[in-house]
């Protein structure tokens, strides 16, 4: 039975709200060939050709459920429940490739995100039902075999972190040394990943959200096996992300170089027992999620499902009083972030993000930025262009309550799945990719993710911050016949599957910007603009 402090009661019914849709998404008819399935999209509207692994990671959130007495949680106790679980586990097993890897978003991918996500829910949901393991055993090990010797193109620190939870819990699952001896192989790469400033590489910036994540299965390990060389490198996350936090608490938003809006509570709890700043982090963080972002999508609702259900469990009712961080201004170069303060205002500012910002109040958000966007015409195409794309090359200025960021405008990505291009996909996975799926892997993230095609554009954004606002200038240099330009509070132009959820600061109005675009080649917009004094 868990306590009654109101941000643990809030954890709870966040946690236990999706249990219904978890279960239509799985199949669950005894005599069906996909028994145990959840991927509704492949068992039940046959609208894919084969099913997503990482939607077996549901059985976690329903174990918890079923072994936990939660506020809205029906399932407790029910066998059914236990049933389901089990037949999810033995879902995953009849589903997976010969070698232990499971698909994600297309055929003979062998994703090592859904293997991971999907392993280490199996393994964590078997105890928490009391299922015997046995049967499941020559699945669990294969697949851990397959994550141990799989490295994945790019640097993607949760993955990392995830895969040595993973295989360690399975060493204590089984009582195989030689499974923790592999997590400790992962472990020491992932730890050479870690930036001086205490945050772990995401592709390649820093994203708050999924650092969560990370942070949250090495506080996991070091739970379970105390002797790991975890201390120093968590109490650097936990600094990084206690002295970051911006004042309403959330650390999610378009800001971060994935523009997740993600936050993974249950670390900070059980670090909270040695790191205060821990508990800080987390009081504000969930104190912000009134309303939570909306992460009620088929393919990525288990994530936070479980996570919340794990903090409620370890939710520490005695904990500090919650503060504001320091008043001083921060600046992580590496990061590309920065917190400046003067008086009652607070400003959040990307410097690799073009100067993407968010503007605070005392603990109020105020106004949200992503920066200037324009479409530019040329022939018959229309094509996007946008400042916030993460750029190492950005220019960057500091001066006291002051920055200025100025670079090279980039190519928003915004291709579409085409049947065409389905079919070039498909043929290509069933020849030259189901012997080399990291190559197509590598293709797609360069495609998607962290190619970022320039333009002849230029940005030039200063920032100016005083005790009663802000004040910004945006210019633009550069030719080609612009047809529409504006600013929002939150535009993406990369793919990240936990991007674009809605949260409430996307409700903030566009600002129009068409009307002051300049002829020529040279300056085509020089927009000054005052925010704060108002709102």
């Amino acid at each position: 039975m868990t306590g009654s402090h109101p941000l643990r009661k809030r954890l709870e019914r966040l946690g236990t709200r999706s249990l219904p849709k978890l279960l239509t998404l799985q199949d669950r008819n005894p005599h069906s060939p996909t028994y145990g399935c959840f991927d509704r999209n492949f068992w039940h509207l046959r609208i894919t050709d084969f099913p997503s692994g990482m939607a077996q990671e549901f059985v976690l959130p329903l174990a918890l459920a079923y072994s936990n007495r939660l506020e809205g949680n029906d399932f407790f106790g029910d066998p059914m429940i236990r049933e389901w679980v089990r037949a999810g586990i033995s879902y995953a097993a009849r589903s997976a490739h010969s070698d232990g890897s499971c698909d994600d978003y297309y055929p003979f991918e062998k994703a090592a995100g859904a293997a991971a996500f999907s392993l280490y829910a199996c393994i964590e949901a078997i105890p928490a039902t009391g299922l015997d393991p046995a049967p499941f055993l020559p699945f669990l090990t294969q697949r851990a075999e397959w994550l141990a010797r799989h490295q994945e193109s790019g640097r993607l620190s949760n993955h990392e972190a995830l895969i040595a939870n993973a295989l360690y819990r399975l060493s204590a699952l089984v009582g195989e040394p030689r499974f923790a001896e592999l997590g400790r192989r992962r472990l020491d790469r992932l730890l050479t990943w870690q930036s001086e400033e205490g945050w772990f590489f995401e592709y390649q910036g820093c994203d708050p959200g999924y650092l969560s994540l990370t942070i949250a299965n090495l506080a996991e390990l070091a739970e379970l096996r105390p002797e790991l060389p975890l201390k120093a490198p968590l109490l650097r996350a936990i600094g990084f992300l206690h002295s970051l936090q911006p004042p309403d608490g959330w650390l999610g938003g378009e800001w971060t170089s994935r523009n997740t809006n993600n936050f993974f509570p249950h670390g900070f709890e059980l670090l909270g027992k040695t790191i205060p700043e821990a508990l800080d982090i987390n009081t504000r963080a969930v104190g912000a999620m009134d309303p939570a972002p909306e992460y009620d999508d088929d393919h990525i609702i288990g994530h936070h499902c479980w996570s919340y259900i794990k903090t409620a469990l370890s939710w520490r009712d005695t904990r500090p009083e919650p503060s504001l961080s320091p008043d001083r201004d921060v600046v992580f170069p590496e990061a590309g972030l920065s917190l400046l303060r003067k008086g009652p205002m607070t400003l959040l500012t990307a410097e690799k993000k073009g100067g993407a910002f968010r503007l605070y109040r005392g603990d109020r958000l105020i106004h949200a930025d992503t920066g200037v966007s324009l479409q530019l015409r040329r022939g018959d195409r229309t094509r996007t262009y946008v400042c916030h794309l993460w750029s190492d090359d950005n220019e960057i200025e500091r001066c006291p309550a002051s920055v200025t960021v100025s670079g090279a405008m980039g190519r928003a990505k915004s291709s579409q799945m085409t049947p065409l291009k389905n079919l070039v996909l498909r043929s290509l996975m069933l020849t030259l990719g189901r012997f080399n799926p990291d190559l197509i892997r590598a293709i797609l993230q360069r495609l998607l993710i962290t190619g970022k095609p320039r333009s002849g554009l230029r940005f030039a954004r200063h920032l100016a911050l005083d005790d009663s606002g802000l004040t910004v200038r945006d210019r633009i240099e550069g030719g080609g016949e612009i047809v529409d330009c504006g600013i929002g509070p939150a535009q993406t132009s990369i793919y990240t599957v936990m991007s674009r959820v809605y949260h409430p600061v996307q409700r903030q109005p566009w600002c129009d910007l068409s009307a002051e675009i300049m002829p020529g080649s040279a300056l085509r917009l020089d927009h000054t603009r005052r925010i704060g004094e108002a709102e």
